[in-house]
């Protein structure tokens, strides 16, 4: 994520942020400039850094989801953003449990909708793909069961994730390290990619079962088995997780998952001046060396980060091992994911 200052002022910013607190100057994230704008009246938006309040205003999700995003005034009143609109479904507005949570899993929906984009990754949703387009159903638990997870291009989330005491208790019952709603929006993409990138073409789909497996290898069998007997001795050699080794789906898109987190923390990290500028997006790592670039950059910083939190008194923010076979698959996915950029 990059690092946002007011055009106005200067004054740093939050990616969230929608007034400066310095200034006090309204601000629309725009998607296309990657970066906060200030949305001002005629003759103060013709600076550069701002926009004309009778041409662009806030997302109708502002308030219902803490959405900072710029849509254009092209036609109705309650216009939502790029983001927000790849939502199909939401709670009620008189739940203001399930609404907060909501909130909290837009907010997250946002950060990884940025870095697709930054990742020039396509994003195409139900309006353009009816049968296999993007599409986010974020839920409430609360009356009925929801299971989190993708079929055929919608992401289903279990809103009870938001609630940091349940997700801890989960995250502590299964045994993971780390578990957030970013980490789930990042691992659920996983598997759409799987059909974009991965689907269409025949050498992908060689190397792919080279080195995950047979993607059409029963499911409710690996399933079955992983949840019976649990992962397999000495896994932390060949794959990212625990949960990576149920079926060749699941070590993708663990494995994608971590790809991005990787790459989002080094471009952070370059925005900040802690890791270098080649880290960030906007700098491609090309050619066969590039993703090793990526990797020699991120393990010192990774170590370095764990020991900041531990300084702090919290667990490591990275606490995973990188072995070489997983390497070898993150290698892959940034191979496809660099060759369509």
């Amino acid at each position: 994520m990059r690092d946002f200052t007011c055009p106005n002022c200067g004054q740093r910013l939050a990616f969230e942020n929608s007034v400066c607190l310095s200034c006090r100057s309204r601000l629309g994230f725009s998607l296309d400039d990657m970066a906060l704008l200030v949305i001002a009246p005629g003759p103060e938006s013709e600076h550069a850094g701002a926009v004309d309040e009778s041409q662009y205003r806030l997302c109708a999700n502002l308030h219902a989801a803490k959405c900072n995003w710029l849509v254009e005034k092209t036609g109705p009143v309650v216009q939502l953003c790029a983001s927000c609109a790849l939502t199909r479904t939401r709670p009620n507005d008189a739940d203001p449990k399930a609404m907060a949570a909501f909130a909290a899993a837009e907010r997250a929906k946002r950060r990884l909708i940025v870095e697709l984009s930054e990742l020039k990754l396509p994003i195409i949703g139900r309006d353009e793909d009816p049968r296999y387009g993007l599409a986010f159903d974020l839920l409430s638990s609360q009356l009925e069961k929801v299971f989190t997870g993708h079929a055929d291009g919608v992401i289903t989330l279990d809103l009870a994730e938001g609630d940091d005491v349940h997700r801890e208790q989960l995250r502590v019952s299964m045994a993971e390290p780390y578990r957030t709603l970013l980490g789930h929006f990042r691992h659920e993409i996983g598997h759409y990619y799987f059909y974009r990138l991965i689907g269409p073409s025949q050498d992908h789909t060689q190397r792919f079962t080279e080195l995950f497996g047979d993607p059409n290898l029963d499911y409710q069998e690996a399933l079955d088995r992983h949840y019976g007997e649990g992962a397999p001795a000495g896994w932390e050699k060949t794959f990212v997780s625990s949960y990576a080794t149920m079926h060749p789906a699941e070590d993708w898109a663990e494995t994608f998952a971590h790809y991005l987190h990787i790459r989002d923390t080094l471009d952070t990290s370059a925005a900040f001046g802690f890791a270098p500028a080649s880290a960030t997006f906007d700098r491609r790592m090309l050619g066969p060396s590039g993703f090793d670039t990526i990797i020699e950059m991120w393990l010192p910083l990774a170590w370095a980060l764990n020991m900041e939190n531990r300084s702090m008194g919290k667990e490591d923010l990275y606490p995973f091992v990188l072995p070489a076979p997983v390497l070898d698959k993150m290698r892959f996915i940034h191979t496809v994911i660099d060759d369509l950029a």
